[in-house]
């Protein structure tokens, strides 16, 4: 039977961060998927929910998660409400959190291997977390960055110092989501420890690098660019795909999008 539970940490800045186990409470295998999800994001987001079942099917324990400041909140767990936390968001602050998660996981099982997979910017994190953590068993990433300041544009940044704050748009809904320029400063501050591409260079753990080739958000050369910096790491192409593999928020249907049943059973390949 599967099984999801639900649980809360302390995170970041006095926020929570808001998380769910799913497993099979008949078939656990020794290990633990955690996955990271993006910018704008959040581990209830589209097909979120099939993927850990998907995986929990097959005998992980598989762990997601909210970012503390994503901007969900306990009472509306669909969606990025509180603007004023996602507002104060910084790289620091997502790189601490997941490292709480981690925590959180070897302490709860102990004796289990943890595999990482981090979705865009989360890929990116998983990238800088798994060349650093030797905890880390595996790294799967997909549509993966490689450059935290690709999310905003570089014109950007001079009125962003000066006025404190710049929008960004939620292309679902329209709204404009603010973005505080702690997060520019805190990327200044940290640009060696931020460095997606020398992160990758120093991957020794199996990695997996897959992404749509019909990526609008994130070019399918940057998978080509992050599988440069590390030869021993996996790269394939999801042929037809874009940024999400198929997926929408809110997701309806009960089976996977094509593309990302794909991407779910690549990525059981591998961590098999």
């Amino acid at each position: 039977m599967i099984i999801n539970e639900s649980f809360t940490l302390d995170g970041s800045a006095g926020k929570p961060i808001f998380g769910d186990y799913t497993y099979d409470d008949k078939n656990t295998k020794s290990c633990t998927i955690i996955f990271i999800h993006g910018f704008k994001g959040f581990k209830d987001w589209g097909a979120h929910n099939l993927i850990a079942s998907f995986f929990a099917a097959q005998g992980y324990r598989y762990v997601k998660f909210n970012l503390s400041h994503s901007g969900v909140t306990a009472a509306n767990m669909n969606d990025v409400t509180d603007m004023e936390t996602f507002a104060a968001n910084t790289i620091s602050k997502e790189l601490a959190d997941a490292e709480t998660v981690i925590d959180h996981v070897l302490d709860r099982w102990p004796e289990s291997p943890v595999y990482l997979i981090g979705h865009s910017r989360g890929g990116g994190l998983a990238i800088i977390l798994a060349a650093k953590d030797q905890r880390i068993g595996k790294l799967v990433t997909w549509s993966a960055i490689s450059d935290f300041s690709s999310l905003w544009k570089k014109e950007q940044e001079k009125e962003w110092a000066a006025s404190g704050q710049i929008f960004v748009e939620n292309t679902r809904t329209k709204e404009k989501m603010p973005l505080n320029s702690t997060l520019l400063d805190d990327f200044n501050q940290h640009k060696a420890k931020f460095n997606i591409i020398e992160a990758a260079k120093k991957i020794s753990v199996p990695w997996l690098i897959l992404h749509g080739d019909e990526d609008v958000n994130v070019d399918f050369s940057v998978a080509q660019k992050l599988a440069q910096q590390q030869l021993k790491a996996k790269i394939q192409k999801i042929a037809g795909s874009n940024h999400v593999y198929g997926a929408s928020h809110p997701y309806l249907s009960d089976s996977l999008p094509e593309h990302l049943q794909e991407v779910a059973e690549k990525t059981l390949d591998f961590i098999r």
